[in-house]
């Protein structure tokens, strides 16, 4: 085969080692030259594997995406003069019975050489830190929701009923309530007459519902599991304010992404941070939605179509997709609206919500590449694009009956 790249290397990561090996040309000026050698994951060891592949003038270097792993290594030789790739393990597997650290290596080298790996998609290291808190805020939010979840049913356990009668325990005055019972208050009344607002229509119910077999059990855990409620809610604070800092170069990109409907603030800063705004590096929307693996796989043997399911591609964006895409179902007179129900009537509600995530993420690639609002086709678009097709038909049978060679597929195009 021939041979695409003159000096490459091929990294094996693990966690404390890295096996590297380079491929040159011979001195002789025949055939290629193999070069192994192993370093430590250390700081100081990774900058010495940089300057061993500087000294050999080698231009590429690939390595597998070996959990997090290779972001160390990434990091010290993306400071470096070297064209950097990411590849999928699965997409370089060897063949079983003969893998090892130092074959692994030789040949991810051997296939760089010979231009036959794609690279993933590594953001710049502005997003990458916005993906981080992103990711990290998702995974707050969910903890606290959970936390929620376990006062319920503490209350439920000590058979208090606040819930039923209460829209939101953790209000003013359902938090007033709790803070009460983790002090030591028991009788209803009392506890009743804590409510607040349009809550004191229903002072009857509260005392029925604050009237339980609520111990001093349920109050220790209980006042464990406000302060970690409370602790959560500070920190989930303290990373908005980080994300809306790091923000500001992005602003802009945020802003257009707000303009989609079912598209909120924190969503359009998730998928930023999952994406970016440099959409040079997906050619179209189909290959943005391809990664992201927001649209049908393909699966033909034999001339037979298999399943079509969705690839496994970016998680943390197919979630906020999704969620997105059931916002976006429930706004009024909207094109994402109107094709969320159109799509239900023949297929699920969670596949139907997936296509309009992809309709999502085709938006926003079209947004961020020509740095523009959202302009909605309207709720009846497939009403009158129903209409021009039929008027379109119309038009060309009567062409037909003429005598002009006019075919409804030519006229479609």
């Amino acid at each position: 085969m021939d041979v695409m790249v003159e000096r490459c290397a091929g990294l094996d990561v693990g966690k404390d080692e890295v096996v590297a090996c380079i491929r040159t040309p011979k001195t002789s000026g025949h055939g290629r030259h193999s070069e192994l050698r192993v370093f430590a994951t250390f700081t100081s060891a990774l900058e010495t594997l940089a300057d061993w592949l500087t000294e050999n003038g080698v231009s590429e270097v690939v390595m597998e995406a070996t959990g997090p792993y290779w972001k160390p290594i990434w990091y010290v030789l993306e400071d470096r003069e070297f064209d950097l790739k990411l590849v999928n393990a699965k997409h370089v597997k060897m063949v079983p019975g003969r893998k090892t650290d130092m074959a692994d290596a030789a040949w991810l080298a051997e296939l760089l050489e010979h231009g036959l790996l794609r690279s993933s998609f590594v953001p710049p290291p502005a997003i990458r830190e916005l993906r981080d808190l992103t990711r990290y805020r998702k995974r707050l939010i969910q903890t606290h929701t959970a936390e929620q979840q376990r006062v319920q049913k503490i209350l439920e356990d000590a058979g208090v009923k606040l819930d039923s009668v209460a829209s939101d325990i953790f209000g003013v005055s359902g938090r007033a309530m709790l803070a009460a019972l983790i002090a030591g208050e028991r009788d209803p009344d009392t506890l009743a007459a804590l409510a607040k607002g349009t809550l004191r229509q229903k002072l009857p119910e509260l005392r029925e519902a604050l009237r339980g077999r609520f111990r001093d059990h349920h109050a220790i855990i209980l006042k464990i599991t406000m302060d970690h409620v409370a602790h959560l809610e500070d920190a989930i604070a303290a990373l908005d304010a980080e994300i809306e800092r790091v923000m500001v170069p992005f602003s802009k990109a945020r802003d257009h992404l707000d303009t989609i409907p079912g598209v909120a603030k924190r969503s359009a800063e998730c998928i930023i941070a999952e994406i970016g705004i440099d959409m040079t590096r997906f050619p179209t929307a189909a290959h943005l939605a391809s990664w992201a693996g927001m649209c049908p796989g393909n699966n033909i043997t034999g001339g037979k179509r298999g399943s079509g399911k969705t690839t496994k591609g970016n998680r943390w964006l197919g979630e906020i997709l999704n969620q997105c895409a059931s916002a976006a179902s429930h706004t009024r007179d909207t094109y994402l609206a109107a094709q969320y129900w159109r799509l239900v009537r023949r297929i699920a509600k969670r596949k139907a919500a997936v296509a309009v995530g992809h309709s999502i993420l085709v938006i926003c690639w079209h947004l961020l590449t020509n740095d523009c609002d959202y302009a909605d086709l309207g709720g009846d678009w497939f009403t009158r694009r129903t209409d021009l097709d039929k008027r379109r038909d119309h038009l060309v049978r009567q062409l037909q009956d003429l005598g002009y060679g006019v075919s409804l597929t030519k006229a479609a195009a």
